[in-house]
């Protein structure tokens, strides 16, 4: 069973983000969303537990919600899909459950 998991506190105040990580299996999607966009950014404290998990699990970000931050999408680790508002909805339609992560 594939879910979808939504972060959207940022991983520098909170543990939303790595507790997504802890609990997702291979085949999970993770997307960004909010405030959790700024787990998406290279650079930060938070940046090699994302890659690291990489391997297992599909990453996406928010890009309006990256723009309402003034984060440039260059700024983003490699391999994470910047997704709409209709990526959005594509990817809960794709997976079987979503679970929020607060």
């Amino acid at each position: 069973m594939s879910q979808l998991h939504t972060v959207n506190k940022s991983p520098l105040d909170r543990h939303a983000l790595a507790s997504a990580i802890r609990h997702a299996v291979k085949g999970s999607a993770i997307l960004m969303i909010e405030d959790g966009v700024y787990g998406a950014m290279q650079g930060t404290q938070k940046s090699d537990m994302v890659s690291h998990a990489m391997d297992d699990i599909s990453f996406y970000v928010m890009g309006p919600d990256l723009e309402a931050r003034g984060i440039n999408e260059a700024r983003i680790i490699d391999g994470i899909k910047v997704v709409d508002y209709s990526g959005f909805v594509a990817l809960v339609a794709e997976h079987d459950t979503t679970q929020s992560w607060l």
